[in-house]
Parts: structure tokens; C-alpha cells; sequence
């Protein structure tokens, strides 16, 4: 009988620059169509810029901090109770904490035109360095509507 693939039995290597799995993770969140070596080439050339623009720090530490910056801790979740749906705040799983932070970095980026992919997402990984862009408003707006819930909190499952 063959082996039925699964996620977990798959290994993800750490990328060939840094040695790091976050970057590993990045990186296949920035790919499209499956152009591994391009999505890697913008990333790097993104750190490159990156470099050029912060030279009192490292920029795998600019992109480790911003990705940190970025990560959500509450989000509103829908639960529905008796007839009514409620927005009910609680708290994210740290796996998903990291995927909502990549999707919202390279969401930004991807929505800002008229430059190269690698300029737009090194300013986007700056901008979440230094807690601003994008990013960090989608984030700042998700933890406003779990304030804004509240009150609704104790319908959490």
C-alpha cells in the first residue's frame, strides 16, 4: 500500500541564506505559480534594499521584527447564538498568528503599483519594523473590533 502524503510528514527546509524556516515560510507565501527561485531573488533583493536603507541593523532582524510587529494576538470570530450571529473576540493560535502577519505584509505590498515587487515589499518590512503601513493598520483594525466586542465575550467556545 503506498504512503498517503501528508502535511506533517512533509519536512520544510530552512532557506539556503539565512538557515531559517520563517524565511522558508516567506518565501513560499510570496510565490506565485510555483516560481520558487523568483519569489526567493525578490525576497533577498528586498533584505538587499533593506540594508542599504537601515545600516545599524541586520535586515534578517528588520524582517524577524516586523513579522512580530505584524502578528495579530485577538481576532473576532462569528458564533452564532440562539438567532443572532455575534462577533466574539478570542485569542489566535500561534500558527496562524504568523500566516495572518505574512498574508497581510505581502497583501500591502501587493496592493501598492507603480514599483518593483522587491522595492514595495522592503518598504512594506520597514513600515512594520517601525510599527506603521499597511500591515500594521489591518492589524490595529482587527484588535479594534475585538475591543469593540468585548462584551461578547463570553460566548467564546
Amino acid at each position: 500500500m503506498a504512503k498517503k502524503f501528508t502535511a506533517s510528514t512533509q519536512q520544510l527546509k530552512p532557506d539556503p541564506k539565512f538557515d531559517s524556516k520563517l524565511v522558508s515560510k516567506f518565501v513560499n507565501s510570496l510565490m506565485w505559480d510555483g516560481k520558487k527561485s523568483t519569489a526567493q531573488k525578490v525576497f533577498y533583493d528586498a533584505l538587499d534594499i533593506i540594508s542599504k536603507k537601515v545600516a545599524d541593523v541586520e535586515p534578517f532582524e528588520v524582517f524577524e521584527t516586523a513579522i512580530n510587529n505584524v502578528k495579530p494576538m485577538l481576532e473576532v470570530r462569528s458564533k452564532r447564538v440562539g438567532g443572532a450571529s455575534y462577533q466574539v473576540p478570542m485569542q489566535v493560535n500561534p500558527k496562524r498568528r504568523q500566516s495572518l502577519a505574512f498574508r497581510w505584509i505581502l497583501q500591502s505590498a501587493r496592493g501598492k503599483k507603480g514599483k518593483p515587487m522587491r522595492e514595495r515589499l522592503a518598504t512594506e518590512l520597514l513600515d512594520a519594523y517601525n510599527k506603521q503601513g499597511g500591515a500594521m493598520t489591518t492589524r490595529e483594525n482587527v484588535h479594534r473590533m475585538a475591543e469593540a466586542n468585548k462584551a461578547f465575550a463570553h460566548f467564546a467556545w
